[in-house]
């Protein structure tokens, strides 16, 4: 089994180094990033510029339920659009969120308590503010921290790997890792919607126990989304998950 970033071990002190004699069982894993034994994974999501990659977000959320792994919004530079902030909280109301600011330290209190003595990790694309987050909820830290691409608004990267902080004030460890921006779910699509927390009061009423949520007749999910139950950018960006199950 491969060391990850989170891992329990045994290990042997040597002359200059340790040697990692065992890795203990873990409680859970998660591939992208890859991490271990998390009780959190903090989404980012930037209201500002980089334009926030919902189907991406999606998509991390799906893994995150289907690892036993608790997910949590933060919907970082709320400085820059409070408009968008507000309207990418209203998409994830199902899911628990936090509204930070990195740049005028918005909402760095109530993220502390959201994490205290926990281990989390921070999840989203390059730009959003992961590092500044860690920056912010240690000050004595200086993480580097990038901007965007002037040619394509896109962030750069500068978190390399993995890597894992020590949080004082809040007794947290938090895991900074690499912003990506291509992530495939793997599992069947009959199996995607088990994961949607707005969808699961309204599934049990569809008149298919199989019921997709897609073309099938019927359907109190898609009812819910007609009738402003279910956010419907959500559910279409579900649509175009299991769609590309099917053309695999």
């Amino acid at each position: 089994m491969k060391p990850m970033v989170g891992d329990l071990v045994e290990f042997e002190e040597l002359a200059g180094y340790n040697s990692i004699e065992e890795i203990l069982p873990r409680k859970n894993e998660i591939r992208r990033p890859a991490v271990a034994n998390i009780d959190r994974m903090l989404l980012v999501l930037s209201a500002g510029k980089p334009a926030a990659d919902l189907l991406l977000a999606d998509k991390l959320l799906i893994q995150a339920e289907q690892n036993n792994v608790v997910p949590l919004v933060v919907i970082n530079k709320t400085d820059t659009d409070g408009k968008r902030a507000e309207e990418l909280e209203e998409q994830y109301a199902c899911y628990n969120t936090v509204l930070t600011s990195a740049r005028n330290t918005e909402g760095i209190d109530a993220l502390k308590e959201r994490i205290r003595t926990l281990c989390v990790c921070l999840a989203g694309q390059s730009a959003v503010g992961k590092s500044s987050l860690i920056n912010r909820l240690d000050e004595s830290f200086d993480l580097e921290t990038g901007g965007l691409s002037k040619k394509t608004d896109r962030g750069k990267h500068t978190t390399r790997q993995a890597e894992l902080f020590y949080i004082k004030d809040c007794d947290a460890y938090v895991v900074d890792t690499p912003g990506f921006s291509m992530f495939d779910v793997e599992m069947k699509k009959k199996e995607i919607a088990g994961y949607y927390p707005d969808f699961s009061q309204f599934r049990q009423k569809c008149r298919f126990v199989s019921c997709l949520h897609d073309r099938e007749p019927d359907c109190a999910v898609k009812q819910a989304v007609e009738t402003g139950k279910i956010n419907r950018e959500r559910y279409e960006r579900y649509l175009r998950i299991i769609h590309s199950l099917e053309e695999k």
